[in-house]
């Protein structure tokens, strides 16, 4: 098994879509909406102005890990000064090659990428099964996220 990474570009961005929804599916939505246009323009736009990055795991010419960390800005705080922050998303690995090191090693290159882009803080709203990877890699839980759907 020869793992390649490198960072996703407009090739692979129909199967990295498909991989999103596939990993959100996994972790219990049931919802019935055509994701597809939203995630297709959202990762175009952000991809094209740089507030969108994303690396992923190939064996051969197939995708088999994803990693995603958009650029946020908000007023700077004592936790963050700059007020850059990076939200982690659609860290997936298939299940055939789980526990091998491989979201570790894409977590790893998100991570250098906010760090490169000034965000002083990365969060994320980890699944279950992602929890031992953030706690691992040095992430701490913050009891207070709080959301509000409109």
């Amino acid at each position: 098994m020869d793992i390649i990474y490198k960072r996703l570009t407009e090739n692979e961005l129909d199967t990295f879509i498909q991989m999103r929804i596939n990993q959100l599916r996994e972790e219990g939505a049931t919802e019935e909406i055509d994701l597809v246009p939203n995630l297709e323009d959202y990762y175009k736009r952000h991809m094209a102005d740089g507030t969108f990055v994303s690396w992923i795991a190939m064996d051969e010419d197939k995708i088999i890990g994803t990693s995603g960390m958009s650029f946020v800005e908000k007023p700077p705080y004592f936790g963050c000064p700059s007020g850059r922050i990076g939200l982690l998303s659609s860290m997936f690995t298939n299940p055939n090659y789980r526990r091998k090191g491989i979201a570790k090693e894409l977590l790893s290159r998100v991570v250098s990428e906010a760090k490169e882009y000034g965000c002083g803080t990365v969060q994320i709203t980890a699944s279950d099964m992602g929890v031992k990877l953030y706690t691992d890699f040095g992430f701490k839980h913050n009891g207070n996220f709080m959301h509000y759907m409109l």
